[in-house]
């Protein structure tokens, strides 16, 4: 079997890697490791979780480990960008332990933070730079970062960039780039807009896929309880309540949506926090690092997370809402059953998303097993407790304007999005009104009547 030294990696790296307790490498990593050891550009299709990041941050470092040069002031030889701070800040982590036995520099900037400290980092140069694209050109209109010293180019997640809207800001960072450096691009999917995107980035490229874009993951159980937008609410409090979960992610579309359903699922005594767009920085980084140490075992997200949380031992992914873009159903699912681990996955599908559920099976190729509402779901949901109509906001609500990843005004196109913002195109949903039922999702027995 290969390991980590056969793929022509130093002794310092597989050092690194055993001392985090990795010796066999993932089929992304066998493939695309040798490829970027060579300067080749690269073309990756992986899905979340299958070790994207060592695929490309092993080699890297040992290639720019193989020619030192001087760091050079408000510059990086390595630039990775990242559509989320949660994936880039784990991304800039992956490289420092991956190169703890190298005298490489490494470090991040995101939107959410003050500036200032990101310019005083910068003026001294980097090694490796990981980066969102919206704060990234705020530093270089600020003229704290130029990127004539690049090197090595990553774009990782690129399906996610595009969703995010931060294709006029990638277009605008490809201009700054040097023509000549290596470029590495990795997305979980590839449709027509995300080929011409690498099209535009990458020179005779490797090409490297572990499966096909459309598999989910094969450990996760996929079910669908068909309930109107009332109740779903109710059925997300009492699954949770009854159902065995180590750790589980709630999807709602809106941000707004979920906050809400933060305040039911505090209302109903379950320690639950709310990460997306419009949460400040600190508010996010507190709510993640709660739930990673299982202070909080519900997180309730956007699909802005989809892609930047990366937590072990999550059992559950509940579809509070389906996704209007079928690929993204993909990314949610898979922050369960990783690691070899299983997982479940339970979607809450209305009248109005029929038509999502049948692309994302037409994608996926997976039938979702039915699972049938309680026999007593009715009464067990009436009995639930509601938020009071004064109640304060969720814990981690922001207090006050915040910074982002976004773009300055003038470089966004007309209708682009922020992260965490309702897809194009989804259709605008309203809560439950206080007084009238909220809904309910698969529980534990009902996914046992369904088959399972």
């Amino acid at each position: 079997m290969t390991n980590f030294a056969d793929l022509g990696l130093a002794e310092t790296l597989v050092k690194a890697l055993a001392a985090k307790g990795y010796d066999q490498p993932t089929p992304i990593q066998a493939q695309a490791i040798p490829v970027v050891l060579q300067g080749r550009d690269l073309c990756g299709i992986a899905q979340t979780g299958t070790g994207k990041t060592a695929a490309f941050a092993l080699p890297s470092l040992q290639n720019l480990a193989a020619s030192p040069k001087a760091r050079q002031p408000h510059s990086c030889r390595m630039l990775v960008l990242s559509p989320t701070r949660e994936l880039a800040s784990q991304i800039a982590e992956s490289f420092r332990a991956y190169g703890a036995n190298m005298r490489m520099s490494v470090d991040v900037v995101f939107g959410g933070v003050p500036i200032p400290r990101q310019v005083r980092m910068l003026s001294h140069g980097l090694d490796v730079l990981v980066a969102t694209p919206g704060r990234l050109l705020d530093l270089i209109d600020q003229r704290a970062l130029h990127l004539k010293n690049v090197e090595v180019l990553v774009l990782d997640e690129a399906d996610q960039m595009l969703d995010l809207g931060f294709i006029h800001a990638l277009k605008r960072i490809d201009q700054l780039l040097p023509k000549k450096r290596q470029t590495l691009f990795f997305s979980a999917t590839m449709p027509k807009a995300i080929a011409e995107l690498g099209d535009r980035f990458l020179t005779d490229p490797a090409k490297v896929s572990v499966a096909p874009q459309s598999t989910t993951a094969e450990r996760v159980e996929q079910f669908v309880t068909h309930v109107t937008q009332a109740e779903k609410q109710a059925l997300l409090t009492l699954t949770l309540q009854t159902m065995e979960i180590d750790r589980a992610l709630v999807f709602s579309r809106t941000k707004h949506g979920a906050d809400r359903v933060v305040k039911f699922l505090d209302a109903a005594g379950i320690g639950c926090a709310a990460i997306h767009g419009n949460k400040s920085q600190p508010q996010r980084e507190r709510a993640l690092a709660a739930f990673r140490t299982g202070e909080i075992r519900i997180l309730v997200a956007t699909d802005i997370a989809a892609r930047g949380i990366d937590v072990s031992g999550v059992s559950h992914v509940f579809n509070f809402e389906l996704p209007n873009v079928p690929e993204q159903y993909v990314h949610r699912i898979g922050r369960t059953a990783r690691a070899g681990a299983a997982g479940m996955a339970i979607s809450y599908v209305d009248a109005e998303e029929r038509a999502f559920l049948r692309d994302i099976e037409r994608l996926t190729r997976v039938k979702l097993t039915p699972a049938p509402l309680p026999e007593d779901f009715i009464a067990r949901a009436a009995r639930l407790p509601k938020p009071a109509r004064n109640a304060p906001a969720p814990m981690n609500q922001p207090q006050g304007r915040r910074h982002d990843d976004r773009k300055p005004q003038a470089e966004r196109g007309h209708g682009e999005r922020n992260p965490g913002d309702r897809p194009a195109g989804a259709p605008k949903r309203r809560f439950p009104p206080r007084g009238g039922r909220s809904g309910v999702g698969a529980h534990k027995g009902a996914v046992q009547r369904a088959g399972r």
